[in-house]
């Protein structure tokens, strides 16, 4: 089911030009080990602007936006909730355009659902997303995907953490990284 309903959003994404990236409990299902996600999350190289196309995007692929007011929701957060009603499951697009979801979104790797080329964010990008996120599921993530994973680029990861450690106060988002490493020696 979530195959369907990832290929499918993908291909209207392709077919709308909206850069994007899975990133989130489906990506780690790719890099990591299978775990329970209830949801696909989706962050879309392209500003809040752009949100009539998604409204577009939605509705060709059946999903049903779930915030009463789908534009104030997403002008709020940056985000768009939505579920596809057959199968209840949920679909976040997140909206970004900071110079690394870019950077990201332009390393994505193609992957192959349902016949259909499906961008996921790069294993450096998902361990970057978690450790940023923070929670102990997310720590426990990056642990997998870095067990099953030994050649990811350290060097990028670090760089980027570095740099979301100096604009966010009080984050130190290296420590993590340093102590997610030190329990896989």
């Amino acid at each position: 089911m979530f195959e369907k309903l990832i290929a499918k959003t993908a291909s209207s994404l392709k077919k709308h030009k909206i850069p994007y990236m899975i990133i989130g409990g489906q990506a780690v299902l790719l890099y990591g080990s299978p775990r329970l996600t209830k949801d696909i999350d989706i962050t879309l190289g392209v500003s809040i602007d752009m949100l009539p196309a998604l409204m577009n995007i939605i509705r060709e692929t059946g999903l049903k936006a779930i915030p009463e007011n789908p534009e104030s929701f997403a002008l709020r957060t940056y985000v768009l909730p939505a579920e596809d009603e057959k199968s209840r499951i949920r679909v976040d697009f997140i909206f970004s355009f900071t110079p690394y979801e870019r950077h990201a979104i332009k390393r994505a790797k193609d992957i192959n659902i349902e016949k259909t080329k499906v961008k996921f964010a790069a294993v450096e990008d998902i361990v970057i997303h978690k450790i940023f996120s923070g929670r102990e599921r997310d720590i426990e993530d990056v642990r997998v995907i870095l067990i099953k994973n030994p050649s990811c680029d350290l060097t990028y990861i670090k760089k980027w953490l570095e740099e979301f450690g100096q604009a966010v106060e009080g984050k130190n988002f290296l420590a993590v990284l340093d102590d997610i490493l030190k329990t896989l020696k």
